[in-house]
């Protein structure tokens, strides 16, 4: 199989990923359980969007990390092209920014971390750099899509993600609903990041078309 094709099989896995997160993130979940809420710490989007960072660090394992980025900007650029149709212009900035700086961050990180025949477990490079891309992005987007301090600047206010409510629906603490979402999300992100290491490892072992660590930096 030409090496070309499965790098734009991960291409269009990641605009794919993207997309559906960006329409998801705007719909919490319903119901309940134990007695909090769904709605208030959980959206539809914190389900998908971690496989984004299994396919990054598939390119960056498969490919070397100039390939992981080159997915990543084109990952991007027909994303954020395609969320300005299925979702507000909000979402798509917000969107845009937190995955093209996180999903850069995770990339320099899981190179760094193969760089030069480092001996490591096999599981080290994706986990850790997922897990501090997932903490960088969750942040970012949050705080872009729904904080009110950038509505004056990007317009699109949403007013039941600002309403002030009791964190994670059930604490005595309020904050507002978007907060509550974006720990919520974090969390199902990490706890994702284990899951995740069995496909790439599948993946990995199945191709046997590794790069070797230290190559196409």
């Amino acid at each position: 199989m030409p090496r070309t094709i499965p790098l734009f099989a991960a291409m269009a896995a990641m605009a794919a990923v993207i997309v559906l997160s960006n329409v998801l993130v705007q719909y919490p979940l319903s119901g309940a359980v134990a007695g909090i809420a769904l709605g208030d710490i959980l959206t539809w989007g914190a389900f998908t969007f971690p496989i984004a960072f299994l396919v990054t660090d598939l390119a960056n394992r498969l490919f070397g990390p100039a390939k992981a980025r080159l997915v990543v900007l084109v990952g991007f650029a027909v994303a954020v092209a395609l969320s300005v149709a299925f979702a507000t212009p909000r979402i798509a900035i917000a969107s845009g920014t937190a995955f093209l700086l996180a999903q850069m961050l995770d990339v320099q990180l899981f190179a760094r971390m193969t760089r030069g025949g480092r001996q490591i477990a096999w599981w080290q490079p994706p986990a850790l750099s997922s897990v501090i891309g997932s903490v960088f992005d969750t942040a970012l987007f949050f705080s872009i899509a729904f904080a009110t301090a950038f509505t004056p600047l990007l317009g699109f206010g949403d007013a039941f993600a600002t309403e002030a409510a009791p964190l994670f629906g059930v604490l005595p603490v309020e904050a507002p609903r978007w907060v509550s979402w974006a720990l919520g999300d974090l969390a199902v992100k990490l706890l994702a990041i284990p899951v995740l290491l069995f496909p790439y490892r599948f993946v990995v072992l199945a191709t046997g078309r590794a790069v070797p660590p230290a190559a196409a930096a």
